[in-house]
């Protein structure tokens, strides 16, 4: 990475970390505290991206390589998770699983368009334009399953406990364990899918990234072994 590329990936990267911190203190100011918040994919995956931004601006400031594209990937994509989920299904009038969406105040409103908006757009942007790729296998599209998967096993888990589901299309109280279920499979396969296109992306960016100048040489003398003349001490 050049000079000028790494200093764009810093700034952009700290840009990710101060997004991710605003979206989450404003948030808060609403009704929900931290600590509730903390039970929301949306919350969760704005903290993966802004815990690998800030791991990849610190080790550029000791001249280390950005974190693994496994990892990059990874983050990316479950903020976009986010960011789709949220426009196409929660803010959705025309979805069966939109949320109401309540009379916001000015700095909750900004707080939460940094969560489901901004963040997603530089994290996409991050991964788009600054990181390497040709790293990504198709098995990290499934790898990468694992982590909503879990979520899903926490969230219904904790409904048992508390009574209560992040979000309407995990509710098992209204749709039933099988309903659940089928929404759930759904959402993995269209999440695979997903997966699949980025890693589809990230292998026509390393074909369309042009190729490194060779440096030049010297033109080989012809003499095997020649070594110029050692000066007189």
């Amino acid at each position: 990475m050049t000079v000028r590329r790494r200093s764009a990936a810093v700034v952009l990267r700290l840009a990710i970390v101060m997004s991710v911190l605003a979206g989450v203190v404003l948030t808060a100011l609403g009704p929900a505290t931290v600590t509730g918040l903390l039970p929301y994919f949306t919350i969760q995956s704005n903290l993966a991206v802004g815990l690998v931004a800030g791991y990849a601006v610190w080790q550029a400031g000791r001249g280390r390589p950005d974190p693994p594209a496994a990892v990059t990937g990874a983050v990316t994509l479950y903020i976009t998770i986010t960011a789709v989920v949220y426009h196409l299904v929660l803010a959705n009038p025309a979805s069966p699983f939109a949320m109401p969406q309540p009379d916001r105040a000015l700095g909750e409103a900004f707080g939460n368009q940094f969560l489901h908006t901004v963040v997603p757009l530089l994290a996409g942007a991050d991964w788009a334009l600054l990181c390497r790729h040709g790293r990504l296998r198709l098995r990290h599209a499934l790898w990468w399953l694992a982590f909503p998967l879990g979520y899903l096993a926490f969230a219904l888990v904790r409904g048992l406990v508390v009574h209560r589901y992040p979000y309407p299309f995990l509710d098992a109280g209204e749709l039933g364990y099988p309903g659940v279920g089928v929404v759930s499979a759904c959402l993995a396969v269209a999440f695979w899918l997903l997966g699949l296109l980025f890693v589809g992306t990230d292998r026509t960016l390393t074909r369309l990234r042009p190729a490194p100048v060779p440096m030049l040489t010297e033109p080989d003398s012809g003499v095997a072994g020649r070594r110029d003349p050692v000066a007189p001490a």
